[in-house]
C-alpha cells in the first residue's frame, strides 16, 4: 500500500513509460537537484531520510523550479514512509487537487483512508473515502467498501453499515467479508433473527483459504455467543459446533459449548468440551474459566469428591500462575520489556510498514499475546522504534557538528598561515604588469605587419639565416670589384630570395597564430583578473564567513541538543506508556485469577461444609453464591468474546 503511494509521488522516475491519461504524466528531469533527490530515493528505498533531507533543502533554496509539484508529492510520500502520518496526510490533502489525474487521485485518497484507519482516526478515514469520485478498480473498490463499513462500525453506526452492505455486490471472497460484517452489524444493532442466516452462510461456506477458514470460525463463534447472550443455548450449539478444534477460536467455542449444555442442564455433555479445554494452556482466559466450570459441572452431577479435587487443582494452578505473573510484572517494571520484545529488530527498519512478527523468549511474552496483537499496542511499538531511529539520526548529526566545528577551526588556521603570502602577492599588482606586457606584444606585432617584416615572424633558424645573409652582404659590399665578388653576390642574392620567398609564404599563417595566441592570452589574463578579485574578496570576507559558519554550527548544535532531549523524553514517555499497558494487561490477568481463586475457595468451602454436616442439599445453582460461575446468559465477561469487529481489509 505504502509503496503504491510512494510510486504515485515520484512520477519523474517513470519518464520512459508511454503517456497514460489515468496516470501522472511522465516528465523529463530538468533540474539537476531533483535528479539528485531521485537518485537517493531509489538508492535507499528503506530509509528515504537522505532523499527527504535533500528534497526539503533544495525546495527551500528553490533549486527545482521545474519540479515543484513532483517534489511536494514525493515529500508527502516520504513523510508517510517515515511514519509521520499527520504531516503526510496534511500534505496529500493540500496537493491532491484537480491537477492530478482522477484515478491517481482516487487511489491516493483510498490509501490515505487506510492510513488514518490504521492509526485510529476513523473520522479522517471516512472523510478521505468521501473524497473518492466514482469507482475504483474492481479489487480496490471491494476493499474500499469493506474499509468504509469497518469505519462505520468502529464508530458504532451500525444502521449505516447495514444499509451500505445490503446493496453492495462484489467478488466472492470480498462478499464473504461483507456478509460477515453485515451479520455482526445486525447483531450489534439487536437484530439477531436477521443476522442468523447471514452469519450461518459465512459459517458454512466451502473454502481452502486459511483466511476464509478463520473468517468462517469467527462467524460461527459470533453467532453462537449471540444466541448465548440471547438466552437461547440450544440454537447456540449448532454454530459453536462448527468451529474448528485447531483454529484460533476453538477455546472460546469449547467454553461456549459447555455453557450452552449447562444452560440446558446437560452437565455431563458440558464436561466433554470443558475437560478438553482444561488440557490446554492456562494462559488462555477460556482455559482459566474451565478450571472452575469442570468442578461446577461435577457438583451439579452430585460428585462432590471430584468437584473438590478439581477446585483444589484449580487453586494450585491459579497460585502458580499468579506467581509467574508477579515475576513478569517485576520484569516489566525493571524496564526490560521493550528490549526483550524488539531485540535486534529495534534498528532493523522504521516507519509504518514495520510490524512485530515474532515474540521473544521473555518472561512476560507468553502473557501478552492478546496485547501484542492489538493495533494500538503495535502502533505504540512503531512510534517507539521511530523515536529510536530519529535519536540515532540526531546522534549522527551531532557528531557531524563536531566535524564542522573542526573544519572551521582548520580553515581559520589555514587562513592565518596564508595571509602573509597573500598580502605580498596582492601588493605586486601582477595583473597590471602582465596586461602592459601583453599590450607591448600587440604593438610589436602591429609594427611587424605594418612594416611587412616577414623575417620577424620566422622560426629561430630562419631568423638566424636571415641575419647571416645580412652580415655576408655587408662583407661583400666592402670587397674590391672582381669576378669572384660578383659571383658571390649573385649566389647570396639567390639565397636571400629563396629565404624571403619562404618567409613571405608563411607570414600570414604565422601572423594569424600570433593573433590567436594573443586572444588566448587575453582569456588567461581575464581568468587571472577574476581570480585576483576573488582572492581580494576572500582576503576581506573569510574571517566574517568563518564567524557566520561557526555561529550557524553552534546554533544547529544547540538545536540538535534540544531535539535530542525532546526525543529522549518522548521515548521515555512512550516506553512507560507501553510498559503501563503491558503491566495493566498482566495485572488484569492476575486480578481475574484472583477472582477465580475466590470463587474456587467459596465453592470448595461449601463442599467441605456440606460434607461435614452430611447434608443432602444439592449444590447451589450457577449464580446463587458470590463465587459461583455464571453461564451465559450469562457467560462471564472475561470468557465471552465480544461480537467480533470486521477484519481489516487485506
Amino acid at each position: 500500500m505504502g509503496c503504491a503511494l510512494l510510486a504515485a509521488a515520484a512520477p519523474a522516475a517513470w519518464s520512459a513509460r508511454k503517456s497514460d491519461p489515468d496516470k501522472l504524466p511522465s516528465v523529463k528531469v530538468q533540474d539537476l537537484y531533483y535528479g539528485d533527490v531521485l537518485f537517493h530515493f531509489w538508492a535507499d528505498r528503506d530509509s528515504g531520510l537522505q532523499a527527504l533531507t535533500l528534497l526539503e533543502a533544495y525546495s527551500q533554496w528553490q533549486r527545482m523550479p521545474h519540479h515543484e509539484l513532483d517534489a511536494q508529492l514525493l515529500a508527502a510520500g516520504l513523510y508517510l514512509q517515515l511514519g509521520m502520518h499527520n504531516e503526510a496526510g496534511r500534505r496529500f490533502e493540500t496537493l491532491l487537487g484537480n491537477g492530478v489525474p482522477p484515478r491517481v487521485r482516487n487511489k491516493a485518497w483510498f490509501y490515505l483512508a487506510k492510513i488514518w484507519y490504521e492509526r485510529g482516526y476513523y473520522d479522517r478515514s471516512e472523510l478521505a473515502l468521501d473524497r473518492i469520485e466514482g469507482a475504483l478498480p474492481a479489487g480496490l473498490e471491494a476493499e474500499r467498501m469493506n474499509l468504509l463499513v469497518n469505519v462505520l462500525m468502529r464508530q458504532q453506526r451500525y444502521d449505516e453499515a447495514i444499509a451500505r452492505l445490503k446493496s453492495w455486490q462484489g467478488a466472492p471472497d470480498w462478499m464473504a467479508f461483507a456478509r460477515f460484517n453485515l451479520g455482526v452489524a445486525l447483531v450489534r444493532a439487536g437484530r439477531l433473527p436477521e443476522a442468523d442466516p447471514i452469519l450461518a452462510a459465512v459459517g458454512t461456506m466451502d473454502s481452502t483459504s486459511a483466511e476464509l477458514l478463520e473468517l468462517r470460525d469467527k462467524a460461527n463463534l459470533a453467532l453462537g455467543f449471540a444466541y448465548l447472550q440471547a438466552q437461547n443455548p440450544a440454537r447456540a450449539l449448532v454454530p459453536l459446533g462448527r468451529v474448528r478444534l485447531d483454529g484460533p477460536y476453538s477455546s472460546r467455542a469449547l467454553l461456549g459449548a459447555g455453557w450452552a449444555h449447562a444452560d440446558l442442564q446437560e452437565y455431563r455433555a458440558a464436561l466433554a468440551p470443558w475437560l478438553e479445554l482444561r488440557r490446554r494452556s492456562l494462559l488462555d482466559a477460556a482455559v482459566q474459566e474451565s478450571y472452575l466450570a469442570v468442578p461446577f459441572a461435577f457438583s451439579q452431577l452430585h460428585a462432590p469428591a471430584q468437584s473438590a479435587q478439581y477446585y483444589e487443582e484449580a487453586l494450585k494452578s491459579f497460585a502458580a500462575e499468579s506467581d509467574n505473573l508477579d515475576a513478569a510484572i517485576e520484569h516489566i517494571r525493571g524496564g526490560h520489556m521493550l528490549q526483550d520484545i524488539l531485540g535486534d529488530d529495534l534498528d532493523a527498519h522504521h516507519g509504518w510498514f514495520w510490524q512485530l512478527k515474532t515474540l521473544p523468549d521473555a518472561p512476560q511474552s507468553r502473557y501478552l499475546y492478546s496485547l501484542l496483537a492489538d493495533n494500538d499496542f503495535q502502533e505504540g511499538l512503531k512510534n517507539f522504534r521511530d523515536l529510536n531511529y530519529w535519536q540515532v539520526g540526531l546522534l549522527a548529526w551531532d557528531a557531524k557538528m563536531d566535524a564542522f566545528a573542526a573544519m572551521i577551526d582548520t580553515r581559520e588556521r589555514a587562513y592565518a598561515e596564508r595571509l602573509p603570502r597573500t598580502d605580498a602577492l596582492l601588493a605586486t599588482d601582477a595583473p597590471a604588469r602582465l596586461r602592459a606586457a601583453r599590450a607591448e606584444m600587440e604593438s610589436r606585432l602591429n609594427a611587424i605587419e605594418t612594416g611587412d617584416d616577414v623575417a620577424a615572424l620566422g622560426t629561430p633558424e630562419e631568423r638566424d639565416q636571415w641575419a647571416r645573409i645580412a652580415h655576408l652582404e655587408e662583407r661583400i659590399a666592402v670587397l674590391p670589384p672582381s669576378l669572384e665578388r660578383a659571383d658571390a653576390a649573385d649566389k647570396l642574392h639567390l639565397i636571400r630570395g629563396v629565404l624571403l620567398w619562404r618567409l613571405d609564404a608563411a607570414f600570414k599563417e604565422r601572423s594569424y597564430k600570433e593573433h590567436r595566441s594573443l586572444r588566448e592570452l587575453d582569456a588567461a589574463l581575464q581568468e587571472l583578473q577574476n581570480r585576483w578579485v576573488r582572492v581580494q574578496r576572500a582576503r576581506a570576507t573569510v574571517p566574517t564567513n568563518n564567524g557566520e559558519f561557526a555561529a550557524r554550527v553552534a546554533l544547529l548544535a544547540d538545536r540538535i541538543k534540544g531535539l535530542r532531549e525532546q526525543l529522549d523524553l518522548a521515548a521515555e514517555e512512550q516506553s512507560q506508556y507501553l510498559a503501563n499497558l503491558a503491566e495493566a494487561e498482566l495485572q488484569s490477568q492476575k486480578d481475574r485469577l484472583a477472582t477465580y481463586a475466590v470463587q474456587a475457595r467459596f465453592q470448595l468451602a461449601d463442599i467441605y461444609d456440606r460434607a461435614a454436616s452430611r447434608s443432602d442439599r444439592p449444590a447451589e445453582a450457577p449464580g446463587d453464591g458470590p463465587g459461583a460461575p455464571s453461564p451465559p446468559g450469562g457467560v462471564p465477561p472475561e470468557s465471552a468474546p465480544p461480537a467480533p469487529s470486521a477484519p481489516d481489509p487485506r
